[in-house]
């Protein structure tokens, strides 16, 4: 076999090409805009745990011990906003997304380089208005917004809190449109569709959610603030409105915004499950298709929130039936998976952990989802713990778990250094075991009849001050869990070794190029000869330049 001599990695890349503020600032690179983002949202995420902790520590005891019914109200709310709005939709897609769709494709940057920074500053502004709105007063209407209470009744600082999450969805539209373009637009030669990495099927499939369903929620908030403000009756039965097309409207968004959140990690799963196995992933089409079929899916479903509005019966059992069929594509993803894992030769590294948690959790949300999908089961839990619990099974045990996977899986293509693998491991065990022991109390609280949404609760119902207590020592664990990356992470940046170019010996575009990567990504254009996963037995492959792709047998 002929010899060719792999190019070392090049001294300058995209951490080190400038220096200063201004370049970061004024920066036009995807990968580094990726970094702004990985900052800000963890800033967003460690504001809303501080909610969170103030909700479990107030719900230890029955009376309202640690703070007033309003303060627990606005504490809810601005938890649930602060990590919809502001972590759990941005943190996949914009930072994972950002820095590795191109990289994947084998393009340069994103098609749209500008509007990707702009996306940027849309988000940081919206933020800032709605962290403005939370100091100033808070509101207390729900994340959700529900009217009579946001047009008419709350006095807390709503429309200013509207502002800051009308004005972040457009950082959405964005982030989608540039996705979308560059997936069709930028591949590299070589790369078809049936040869992207499924990380960017959930991508395309995520952004067009995100084109499609963010103004309908913008438009809604909009029109929250008119009549509040002038007092329209577009909500209100007084003046002719009708207060549950505000719910149709803004589930119509929300549902599908579930899917905004989950589909990236489903991508990021994808890549851990199949490269942690060293296996093609089962069923390649079937997955890339299932997102896709998530997509069209969630706008059709957004009904099962109405089950106990008003709806009629028949709407009801039409909705119901499409929340079943819509488990389907997301089943297929989980069926494959675990195909591919089948007689697999899996590495327990630290994303692999988390990859594999993210099944579990995931399962057990999807298929408690069923429950408060069906009609006759849903009127007994409709705004109770389980469907506290059934949420962040989806969106804690899937998201923030797929997020972390993808964030240590990629991590030294992010910052050139690898992190300790026995604190990695050590962390994505105790962030399990804690988040399980913080939600899994919480369906049976829920099952027994604990509202959603209350600060106090019966103080004879000694069983339900029990599970209180077990959830808020889950809470306690799951945050000193998610305290140990955030350390050794930013340790390792400065003091963990150094990466390879391909320290998990993968065949992905990604792994092809230095750790960190150059500020245009490749040095020459790849041109892509292989399949997505291709894990070739080694005496069947051939070096090329830095490139491997299988040899042709020998007759």
């Amino acid at each position: 076999m002929e010899e060719f001599e792999i190019p070392k990695s090049p001294r300058t890349n995209y951490l080190n090409a400038e220096y200063g503020l201004k370049s970061w600032l004024l920066t036009k690179d995807h990968k580094r805009i990726a970094l702004l983002y990985l900052g800000t949202v963890t800033f967003f995420f460690f504001i809303g745990s501080l909610y969170a902790m103030a909700i479990r520590l107030e719900l230890l005891t029955p009376q309202g011990d640690l703070m007033q019914s309003s303060t627990y109200n606005k504490t809810f709310t601005q938890h649930g906003i602060v990590m919809v709005f502001f972590f759990l939709i941005p943190a996949i897609p914009a930072t994972l997304g950002n820095f590795l769709i191109p990289i994947m494709i084998g393009a340069k940057d994103l098609a749209f380089p500008r509007i990707n920074l702009l996306s940027w500053y849309i988000y940081m502004l919206g933020g800032v208005i709605t962290i403005y709105a939370l100091l100033a007063g808070g509101v207390d209407t729900g994340w959700t917004f529900y009217v009579p209470y946001s047009t008419t009744f709350s006095n807390s600082f709503v429309i200013a809190t509207g502002v800051g999450i009308f004005i972040n969805g457009f950082s959405s539209i964005l982030t989608g449109l540039n996705f979308i373009v560059t997936i069709h637009t930028m591949r590299a030669p070589g790369m078809t569709w049936y040869r992207l990495p499924l990380f960017v099927w959930a991508h395309y499939a995520t952004s067009l959610i995100m084109i499609l369903g963010t103004p309908v929620v913008a438009i809604t908030i909009l029109l929250v603030a008119l009549e509040r403000l002038a007092h329209i009756g577009i909500f209100d039965p007084a003046a002719g409105g009708d207060p549950v097309l505000f719910q149709h409207l803004f589930w119509f968004y929300s549902h599908p915004a579930v899917y905004i959140m989950v589909l990236p990690a489903m991508g990021v799963v994808s890549e851990l499950i199949a490269n942690f196995s060293r296996k093609n992933i089962f069923g390649y089409k079937f997955v890339a298709f299932s997102s896709l079929a998530i997509a069209v899916f969630g706008f059709l479903v957004w009904g099962h929130h109405l089950f106990v509005a008003s709806q009629s019966v028949y709407a009801g059992m039409i909705f119901s039936l499409l929340s079943f069929a819509v488990a389907i594509p997301s089943a297929i993803k989980v069926f494959n998976w675990t195909a591919t894992l089948y007689k697999a030769s899996i590495s327990y590294d630290t994303p692999m952990l988390y990859g594999l948690g993210f099944i579990g959790l995931f399962t057990v949300g999807g298929l408690t989802g069923m429950f408060v999908a069906t009609l006759a089961t849903d009127v007994h839990l409709s705004d109770t713990y389980f469907v506290v619990a059934h949420f962040h099974y989806i969106m804690v045990g899937g998201t923030l778990l797929a997020y972390l996977g993808g964030l240590h899986y990629w991590w030294p293509k992010i910052s050139g250094r690898m992190y300790p693998e026995g604190w990695g491991r050590f962390s994505a065990l105790v962030v399990f075991v804690g988040f399980n022991l913080t939600f899994l109390p919480q369906f049976v609280l829920g099952y027994m009849g604990m509202p959603r949404r209350y600060h106090t609760y019966p103080v004879e119902l000694t069983s339900w001050q029990v599970l209180h207590v077990l959830s808020t020592a889950g809470a306690s664990i799951l945050g000193f869990g998610l305290m140990i990356p955030l350390i050794y992470l930013v340790w390792s940046m400065r003091y963990g070794r150094i990466a390879e170019a391909n320290p998990w010996n993968l065949p992905g575009l990604e792994w092809q190029t230095a750790s960190p990567p150059p500020t245009e990504n490749f040095l020459t254009t790849p041109v892509v000869t292989h399949e997505a996963y291709e894990f070739a037995p080694p005496e069947h492959k051939e070096v090329v330049g830095k490139f491997e792709r299988q040899a042709p047998a020998e007759t």
